[in-house]
């Protein structure tokens, strides 16, 4: 690998000064220029590190303001985090400022937390994927249905239950209501909207009988399966669940702009926020990094579970128009240039979130807002930032 000296300039200006009086002697000796770059550690890739995060950092340093809510930025690649920082304020009041330890609501992308609990008592045998929701909700009103519809289905996002909650109508029973009486209503139903396994319809609600599932087979409070099971063996220390209430200290406040003005928008705020089967896990984007880690490593799950949880679910009788695209809850999709990503999308309140893994290229990509911004603009940027660094195609 032959490098010219300006190439070398550029790629190493926080160096210049200790290589200054190499240069005559690298364009005479120009193939012993990169064993030079690797002694003084400056060599290319660290430099296209650097080169990215200055232009993350631009970006994110333009979109976030100091003084209002913000967001957290982690990219990472292999085992070695490139780039991970913090924007803005986690607590307008406290004027506490964002960090990569920050705790953020991570609405949707908690739901694969849940799935991955279901699959670990899958793998202890406590439980199956194939089993029916009768199994666990005899007081289905409509037996029929309840012996229909699989765990997998609502897994997936393919059962065919209605949401049939009022929650516009019954706004204030819903910013206190929990995991089972948000999936009360829809075991009263008489009808499905399509049969188990045609179609897709993306559900809350069954986030909420999954988690309540997960308490009866474990016989311990759900949150507490995923912190002994998951987060524990993951070094997540910092990650918590919500029961009910806001957590009382260590976590961001979400917040939505109104008429100009941001107001908390979060527990007490927002209906069905209490809910937590669905969207209560809390985490920092520094513990998001080890959740990857751990899934990596299978550290909780063996790999065919993990791998099975990252493949499309293709049901037999697939009526849809639109192909599916679900796993166990994460979202299987490709990039422009057709890399396969696994990710999930959260958004609660004033907090929006997105979790992105290629897994073939070993890229995470995860950002944590805890204020309503064009959190989609984002990523589509920073995948762009990614792909016309080369990084998706080294």
């Amino acid at each position: 690998m032959v490098i010219r000296t300006n190439e070398y300039e550029r790629q190493c200006k926080s160096c210049h000064s200790t290589v200054a009086g190499l240069f005559s002697l690298i364009a005479r000796y120009n193939a012993i220029l990169f064993p030079v770059l690797c002694l003084l550690g400056c060599t290319p890739k660290e430099s296209k590190q650097q080169e990215l995060a200055h232009k993350l950092d631009d970006y994110f340093s333009k979109e976030f303001p100091l003084n209002e809510p913000g967001g957290a930025v982690l990219i990472a690649k292999g085992d070695s985090v490139v780039f991970s920082k913090g924007y803005g304020l986690a607590d307008l009041d406290k004027k506490e400022l964002i960090s990569e330890r920050t705790l953020f609501n991570l609405g949707s992308i908690s739901k694969t937390f849940v799935a991955n609990a279901i699959l670990i008592l899958q793998e202890r045998g406590k439980l199956s994927v194939e089993d029916s929701l009768y199994k666990y909700f005899p007081n289905f009103r409509n037996k029929i249905i309840a012996k229909k519809v699989k765990i997998k289905h609502l897994l997936s996002h393919t059962s065919g239950l209605p949401d049939n909650r009022h929650v516009s109508a019954d706004s204030v029973f819903y910013l206190t209501a929990k995991d089972a009486a948000n999936w009360y209503p829809v075991t009263q139903t008489e009808t499905l909207v399509f049969e188990p396994g045609e179609k897709f319809e993306y559900s809350n609600p069954a986030f909420n009988a999954l988690a309540l599932i997960v308490e009866q087979v474990s016989g311990m409070k759900w949150q507490q399966f995923i912190s002994e099971n998951i987060f524990k063996p993951s070094g997540m220390i910092t990650s918590t669940i919500t029961d009910g209430p806001y957590p009382e200290k260590g976590v961001s406040h979400g917040y939505a702009r109104v008429h100009g003005r941001w107001r908390e928008d979060d527990y007490g705020e927002e209906p069905t926020f209490a809910a937590a089967g669905n969207g209560g896990v809390w985490s920092s984007i520094e513990e998001m990094a080890l959740y990857e880690q751990a899934l990596r490593k299978a550290v909780f799950l063996q790999p065919a579970a993990i791998a099975q949880s990252w493949t499309v679910f293709n049901p037999p009788h697939w009526s849809d128009s639109v192909p599916p695209k679900r796993g166990w809850s994460w979202e299987i999709n490709q990039t422009s240039d057709g890399f396969k990503t696994v990710e999930h999308h959260g958004d609660q309140g004033g907090f929006i979130c997105n979790y992105v893994h290629l897994p073939d290229q070993q890229i995470l990509f995860v950002i944590l807002c805890n204020g309503r911004r064009d959190e989609p603009r984002f990523s589509r940027d920073v995948m762009n930032m990614l792909q016309n660094a080369h990084w998706l195609s080294e």
